[in-house]
């Protein structure tokens, strides 16, 4: 007998049948092999086609990448048109890039053409430095180069789970550096994203022709310790970001500069794609050690970009000039370099207040370097320093520059194995298990001080990272005032002299910045 019932219906699957099913999987596993083959351009193509292809585009980008490249091709256009190349001859979504050129005259066309190519409202910076560091472009070579005019590298970074944006420091004539701005763009910015003021990171690109000391003072003041700090205060500079309300250069109608350009890095509480966690470490290799009797500044004199000062060696009443303090540190045993080389390190106690927060002190340490003596003063670069501030020499030391090489190396190989870090290192806090889970690194960047000639074996300052992660996507420049923050880094080191005092600026040193990658836990890509 028939069945009389109204026919059952049921909404059937596109893949209920089993071999559709193995078609449709075999079908996607060839679409993600092809996918990521594309170059960066196609690729971005790609992911527009459909909701499959945009699909699987995210799983091929489900990790933060590091793309840089570096050429010597005589001209820059040509040479940033190599490195773009090779830079975008994978798939990548940039959230940012650096370009470092050797010269003042191309920054602004090659923006122009990075922009060009990665498109309006990618944040960008170009800046000029004194070398390059970075693989080349068709050999995969590492090179450190210093000297001439050629070499143009490019990085690209691709962030998930964090959010970029760059913050100008800028100078009105005449007047002191609106530095509180600064921190409080870089502050609110970060709560706005984040929900808490605490930056991931911070790359800070600066105009040489103007002393940052105080400002990266400052600032190491105000960013929480879980902030990175790295960068560079002595080259030039131009950028890009989403907001042009910023990129208002000085003019008739605005009378102010840009003096530094802060690079930043927050986590992003939205999100919700289970991407999982990056962190910023610093390591630090120093090269420069003190040396002779700690002095207090007895009269101190603000000559344009310059102090003139006497003193009083600690415990005694007697004021003493250039010469005579030059004539102790001559009668201290070891080798010390010529006076063009000889620093004083001042340490300061200072209260600072950013608007109308409640005031807070510190203690730092501010190198400066000595460019004359005679028996009337001793003549140090740049500003800052007070009547009673007591300072000591400081020369550049060949053995501590190459022990500290060792112990970033060291540091980075626990870094690389898995061992937790025995210093604080650099985060965010999370409500991540407690349980240590070994961090994947996906790029690096050196800023290297230009005078750091120390070493006859080549990459030396390199050695670190590519001993331990050979092969790894890696840039930097040489800087004429390196920025990195000692009390993060990698490295447990705590310089003769420097004490407690916190030291920002630095000189003769290499800042290693290394980037990692910690994938989610299985129930946390689940949720």
């Amino acid at each position: 007998m028939a069945d009389s019932s109204p026919a059952r219906t049921s909404k059937v699957s596109r893949y209920d049948r089993p071999d559709e099913m193995f078609f449709a999987s075999c079908h996607e596993d060839i679409l993600y092999n092809i996918l990521r083959r594309l170059p960066a351009p196609s690729f971005a193509s790609a992911a527009c086609v459909c909701k499959t292809w945009h699909r699987i585009s995210n799983q091929i980008l489900s990790r933060p990448l590091m793309a840089s490249a570096l050429s010597l091709n005589p001209s820059p256009l040509d040479a940033l048109l190599e490195v773009l190349e090779k830079v975008l001859s994978e798939p990548i979504r940039p959230h940012f890039a650096i370009v470092n050129v050797r010269s003042d005259h191309v920054l602004s066309i090659m923006l122009q053409h990075t922009a060009k190519r990665l498109g309006s409202t990618t944040l960008i910076i170009v800046s000029r430095s004194c070398g390059s560091i970075g693989r080349d472009a068709s050999t995969g070579e590492v090179l450190e180069v210093q000297g001439g005019s050629d070499g143009v590298v490019l990085t690209v970074g691709f962030v998930p789970g964090l959010k970029v944006d760059a913050f100008p420091l800028r100078q009105p004539r005449q007047e002191p550096a609106m530095l509180d701005k600064l921190i409080m763009d870089i502050r609110e910015f970060s709560a706005s994203v984040s929900g808490q003021p605490v930056p991931v990171g911070i790359m800070i690109f600066g105009d040489g022709r103007y002393d940052l000391k105080q400002a990266t003072e400052k600032l190491d003041y105000a960013m929480p310790m879980q902030t990175a700090i790295v960068g560079d205060e002595g080259g030039t500079f131009v950028y890009q970001t989403a907001d042009k309300t910023r990129l208002l250069r000085s003019n008739s109608d605005h009378d102010y500069n840009d003096i530094a350009i802060a690079l930043t890095f927050v986590r992003d509480s939205n999100n919700d794609h289970g991407f999982g966690e990056i962190k910023f470490h610093v390591a630090l290799s120093e090269g420069i050690l003190a040396c002779g009797p700690i002095y207090k500044a007895a009269s101190v004199r603000r000559i344009n970009r310059a102090t003139w000062l006497t003193a009083k060696r600690e415990g005694s009443q007697e004021i003493l000039d250039g010469e005579r303090m030059l004539m102790d540190i001559d009668e201290e045993p070891g080798e010390i370099m010529d006076n063009c080389n000889l620093y004083i390190g001042v340490t300061k106690r200072r209260r600072y207040v950013i608007e109308s927060s409640e005031a807070g002190f510190m203690e730092s340490l501010s190198l400066h370097s000595i460019f004359r003596a005679d028996e009337e003063y001793l003549y140090v670069e740049g500003h800052g320093i007070r009547t009673g501030d007591r300072f000591q020499f400081y020369s550049p030391d060949e053995a501590l520059a190459f022990s500290t090489c060792d112990k970033v190396s060291a540091s980075l190989e626990r870094l690389n194995l898995g061992i937790p870090p025995t210093s604080v290192h650099q985060t965010v806090p999370t409500s991540a298990s407690s349980s240590f889970q070994k961090e994947e690194v996906f790029g690096g960047y050196i800023f290297s001080c230009s005078a750091r000639k120390y070493f006859s074996e080549p990459l030396q300052d390199t050695s670190p990272f590519i001993k331990n992660y050979p092969g790894m996507p890696l840039a930097g420049v040489f800087c004429a005032g390196e920025i990195g923050r000692r009390t993060n880094s990698l490295s447990d080191q705590n310089p003769d002299g420097a004490g407690s005092a916190s030291l920002c600026s630095h000189v003769f040193s290499s800042i290693y910045l290394v980037m990692t990658y910690t994938p989610p836990a299985p129930w946390e890509a689940e949720g």
